[in-house]
């Protein structure tokens, strides 16, 4: 997955720059909501806990296919704090230090008004990565690669020729990101739950974009 989406990158940068009518860079900021994650496979086999909600940042840069059509590529990173409950020889409750990292390869279309206003709505899809840092030891710490997808609608506000405002809601998730190969527990994999939880994170926020081309 991860060489697919460098590759992605790569023809995807390489054929805007040859050949792009538009090329637009986008720039986001928005607030994230909480999420609850957990696993119960048995009595002393479960986890359980919350990834908290924040501030979340990022930087996509769209291809516009054509004048209602675009082809954006985006990074998105939130550092959330997780506090987790789980079984390890007994329950255990511990807060994580989660940096989660999201490379998406979407489309979006968009809805021409004829004025400065212009609605869209896009999917996306791509890889989010985690990496966890375990509260009983700086030195230890886990990751993951989950495939990750993404749905958004929004407008972009046209201040100007080149500069607008964006306004933006969306919904993204990690599939099976908490359990299984990536567990909250000590020495990372410690917690031992061997089935997953998928997370769900909503945002509402805003933004810049700017025309280049």
């Amino acid at each position: 997955m991860k060489r697919i989406i460098l590759s992605l990158f790569v023809f995807f940068v390489v054929s805007s720059i040859v050949t792009a009518q538009e090329i637009r860079l986008n720039a986001f900021s928005k607030y994230v909501f909480d999420d609850k994650v957990d696993s119960y496979y048995s009595s002393t086999s479960y986890f359980e806990g919350t990834i908290e909600g924040g501030f979340q940042w990022g930087l996509g840069l769209e291809y516009m296919a054509h004048p209602t059509k675009g082809i954006e590529l985006k990074y998105l990173r939130q550092e959330a704090q997780v506090p987790m409950s789980y079984y390890l020889n007994g329950v255990k409750t511990k807060t994580f230090d989660v940096n989660i990292n999201y490379v998406l390869l979407g489309g979006n279309n968009y809805f021409k008004t004829g004025g400065k206003v212009e609605p869209y709505g896009g999917l996306g899809i791509g890889m989010a990565i985690f990496k966890i840092q375990n509260p009983e030891s700086s030195s230890t710490d886990d990751s993951a690669i989950k495939f990750a997808w993404e749905l958004k609608l929004g407008t972009n506000i046209w201040v100007s020729e080149k500069v607008g405002i964006k306004l933006q809601a969306d919904l993204a998730s990690a599939v099976q990101s908490a359990g299984g190969g990536l567990y909250f527990g000590t020495g990372g994999a410690g917690a031992g739950v061997s089935t997953y939880s998928t997370m769900y994170q909503w945002g509402l926020g805003g933004g810049l974009t700017f025309k280049l081309k």
